[in-house]
């Protein structure tokens, strides 16, 4: 079985997101320390429990997520859930390595591209044919649909991709072709959608303002899900790891509706 050096792996993964670039809310890359040489990797979406718990099953040695531990403003004591968390990658020598907005923003990879590509949105690139961006950190994603189509059938097709059912406001029968998107919980960045001129806005989670904004401006609105529209930057980031250095990579998908 091939594998690679915990270290080589991480600073890798560092440079190909380009890490350093972000200013982030936790830690990005390798977040807790386990066996140096990397064999099998779980990817998931969260580092949750029962996340850990399966990769442990399966025989994995690391733990690759989008969202990790040790998040800004939060209790820092190591008590409770995290202490389990914690106790349990410890005991099983798990590495686990993770990249919050360095996987949004990614132009291959990043869950905003990988989205754009499950819905069948093209991007607005630049010159240089990179996607382009606009809000904090560029996340905020602009493009369109080829063939321009209603509220309802890009509902349905997002239900049908998804495998969840969205929560939309607006006319179901408006003429959708400009979008804007920002996987995640970024409804709060609606605004500079609206400004940016989008028939339609779709983020992960959704506020009390959203609707509001959504009637008021013309501009609909789609939340479907931060779990769901964030599944596939990861595992698009293990299928690379996977080419690139030949180590067993498998994704797991942790049910969340939210």
């Amino acid at each position: 079985m091939a594998s690679i050096n915990t270290s080589q792996l991480v600073q890798w993964l560092d440079n190909y997101l380009q890490a350093s670039r972000f200013k982030d809310y936790c830690p990005n890359g390798l977040q807790v320390e386990g066996t140096p040489t990397v064999q099998h990797i779980v990817t998931g979406v969260t580092a949750s429990q029962a996340l850990l718990e399966a990769a442990v099953e399966r025989g994995a040695d690391t733990v690759l997520v989008h969202h990790g531990w040790f998040w800004k403003n939060e209790d820092a004591r190591i008590r409770g859930m995290k202490k389990k968390r914690l106790a349990f990658a410890l005991e099983h020598d798990l590495n686990l390595i993770a990249y919050h907005l360095p996987l949004d923003a990614h132009p291959e990879v990043g869950n905003n591209t990988q989205l754009a590509l499950q819905l069948g949105l093209q991007q607005d690139k630049d010159e240089d044919g990179q996607p382009i961006g606009i809000g904090p950190s560029g996340l905020i994603q602009l493009g369109y649909l080829e063939t321009p189509n209603t509220l309802e059938n890009v509902a349905k097709k997002l239900c049908q991709q998804l495998q969840r059912s969205p929560l939309v406001v607006g006319n179901p029968q408006q003429i959708i072709q400009r979008v804007a998107w920002c996987t995640g919980g970024a409804q709060g960045f609606m605004t500079e959608a609206i400004d940016a001129g989008v028939d339609l806005y779709i983020s992960g989670e959704a506020s009390e303002p959203n609707y509001h904004y959504a009637l008021e401006s013309d501009t609909a609105y789609i939340g479907a899900g931060h779990h769901a529209t964030e599944r596939y930057g990861v595992k698009a980031l293990g299928d690379k790891v996977a080419a690139q250095f030949g180590v067993k990579v498998e994704f797991i998908d942790i049910n969340n509706p939210i």
